[in-house]
Parts: structure tokens; sequence; C-alpha cells
């Protein structure tokens, strides 16, 4: 399991929310401040943004074994570390419990970590808020219901006038147990539980954080084309996402923390606290197309042609391949832009897939020598 970042204590906490948030002497604020996280790719790269942005703050990180909390460390190394996972139910309990607010940014599927966050949480006698992580995975199930796969769709969601679609899918959708979890908590205990769920479409870009830098769909689609010596693409490769660069990502976060540090404004938390993030739409067999030409172009590969497999083809390339290439997921992130002036400022998905596929043909040990090799 993921090990968590926990933010514990802020030297000067109250004047240094009245210096960077104009808070007057009347106003009480609290010396307290805590957060929860992770160090994979989406987490180490928003600790990464939120750190750098905030370096007064004292870290707490619960590191599930000391090779990791040798990597957090070593990047970090004024935070204190805390041993467990994402089933060390009592330890996430009770550091949910002392938090302000608590950034989730582990497996997004994991009831157990979610719940005992909540109890946590909902036992304090002062606000905190909890930034959970989801995944616009959550929107592929009716492709998946219908078995269709490749094919375009036009339904988009939104959550801003459609927020209470997203927040009302079919309790069979992925992710969406635990986000009623997160949810329903905000709704329950919205006078104490504050929450917002973050949910990010295909990520691209490298990571900053202490451990995992790469993100899966798009490395996970350049590995296999240099491994199979095309491009693949499932169906008719007409199936709409949307993406958005793991740096634009974590800003999203930051901006969501700074908020809870406000005491909420601008944001908005529970029932409607829910936050798409993208810069646009990708259509599946035009990354396919980027990916090859890109793979081709680096001598990796002799052929830039894309080839249509099955789904069960996909499945068997990577895990939930068919559904990650295969179903729509197409979303508006009105919320973030709106509320909290988040914008998408890094280079686009096409433009990064070259350095994508490049890193990808170094992990699979193809180095000049291979290339030349090939080329001979």
């Amino acid at each position: 399991m993921p090990e968590h970042r926990i933010v514990h204590r802020l030297q000067s906490w109250s004047k240094y929310l009245r210096r960077t948030h104009a808070i007057p002497p009347d106003v009480a604020v609290s010396d307290c401040h805590s957060r929860i996280g992770t160090t994979g790719f989406i987490g180490g790269d928003a600790f990464h943004a939120i750190a750098h942005a905030h370096p007064d703050v004292e870290w707490v990180c619960l590191a599930r074994n000391s090779e990791k909390a040798g990597r957090i460390a070593a990047q970090y190394p004024k935070v204190r570390i805390v041993y467990g996972d994402l089933d060390s139910s009592d330890v996430l309990e009770e550091e949910s419990r002392n938090a302000d607010i608590v950034c989730h940014w582990a497996n997004a599927d994991h009831e157990g970590a979610a719940k005992a966050i909540v109890k946590g949480l909902s036992a304090k006698t002062s606000p905190g808020y909890l930034i959970h992580t989801s995944g616009t995975g959550v929107l592929l199930f009716n492709d998946i219901d219908r078995d269709v796969y490749g094919e375009a769709s036009d339904k988009i969601y939104n959550d801003w006038d459609g927020v209470s679609e997203v927040t009302n899918l079919p309790d069979h959708a992925p992710h969406r147990v635990v986000d009623k979890i997160v949810l329903e908590a905000g709704i329950k205990h919205a006078d104490i539980v504050k929450t917002a769920i973050v949910c990010p479409p295909t990520i691209y870009g490298q990571g900053r954080g202490p451990d995992n830098q790469r993100s899966h769909q798009v490395p996970e689609l350049s590995r296999v084309t240099i491994e199979q010596g095309h491009g693949l693409m499932i169906g008719q490769g007409k199936t709409f996402w949307t993406s958005v660069h793991v740096h634009d990502l974590s800003d999203c976060y930051l901006k969501l923390v700074e908020a809870a540090i406000n005491g909420g404004k601008p944001a908005t938390w529970g029932a409607e606290g829910y936050y798409f993030t993208e810069n646009g739409d990708i259509v599946w067999g035009e990354v396919s197309q980027w990916v090859a030409a890109a793979a081709k172009k680096q001598g990796w590969i002799q052929d830039d042609k894309v080839l249509s497999m099955s789904k069960e083809d996909a499945n068997k390339k990577t895990r939930m391949g068919s559904a990650m290439w295969g179903a729509n997921s197409r979303a508006r992130a009105v919320r973030a832009r709106k509320l909290l002036g988040w914008t998408t400022k890094e280079e686009s998905l096409e433009d990064n897939v070259p350095r994508t596929v490049e890193i990808e043909a170094k992990r699979l040990g193809r180095g000049h020598a291979a290339k030349a090799a090939g080329d001979a």
C-alpha cells in the first residue's frame, strides 16, 4: 500500500495566516494544520507543489517501510516519519482526528482508509477538511455496461450545473463506492467534515515527488507500442477522454488547500464539492498515432502504423487497457476555474508524447546501441 504524508504543525501558524491571507487580528485562527496524502505519482507531485508554496510547514509522513521513508526524508529532510499503510485504520483515524486538513492521494478504491479518515475527522470539535482523490474512470460505466469499446460518445459531464448528476452516478461505477463515503461524510457531518473530491482524467507529464514519477495511460501505451513494433488502438480508436498535466493538477490541490486554510472560501465543499480537472478532449486513436509517430522518429520502431485490437488483447497488454483506452470519459472542469481561478498552463499532451516515449524506451532498456543495431 502507498505511504501517506501528514502535515502536522506550522511554526507561528496564526501569524502566517494573517500575513498571507490578510486575516485581521480580531479573527481567531488555529495554530495546528494537518494534511494526509501519498508519495505516489499524484501525491508526490501535489506535495511538491504545496510544500514549496508553503515552506514553513513541518511535515509528518506515514511510510510503509524504511525504504520509502528514506526517499521521503532525502527530499524533505525536515519531515517526521510514522510507519503504516492504508490498512492502518487506527493510525489514519488518529492522525485525521488531529488534523485540520487531510489530502487523500492514495488508492481511490480503498474503503477502509476512507472510512478511517472520515471517522477521525468527524470526531473533531472544530471543522476539518478532506480533499479526496477520485478519477474520471467513474464515468466509464456506460460503455462498460454496454460492452462497447473504441466508439465515440457525445456525453459530457460537468461539475457545475451538472454536479448533481456526477455525485449521483450508479453505485457500480468505478470509484463510486469511496466517492459515496466521502460525499456522505460531507453531508452528514457538514458542520465538522468539509469534503472536496478532485477527479482527474488522463494525467501526463513527469512527477516531481520522491518516489513514483510516472503516470499510467500514455506511458503504458508507449511501452506496448515499442514492444509490439507499431501503434495500437481499441476498435476504431474514436474514444474520448480528457487530459491534464500533473503540474496543473497539483495546482488545483494547492488552491483547495489554500482555500481550506482560509476557512473554506472561495471553494465549495460537501454536496457540491466535486472538482474535475482537464485541459480539453483527447481521442485515443489520435494519441496512438502521436505515440507511434514519436517512436518511429526516435528509432524505436520501424513502422508508425496503428493497428486495431480487441478489448481482450488490450487487457492482456496492460491492466484495464480496454477501459482506459477504449471507453469514453468526458468531463469539463468548470468549478475549479470559476471559483478558484484555476487554469492549465503546461504543455499539451501531444507536445509531451515524444518525451514520454523516450522515457519508456529507456525503461525498456532501449538505448542508442539497441537503436543502432535495429537500424543495421
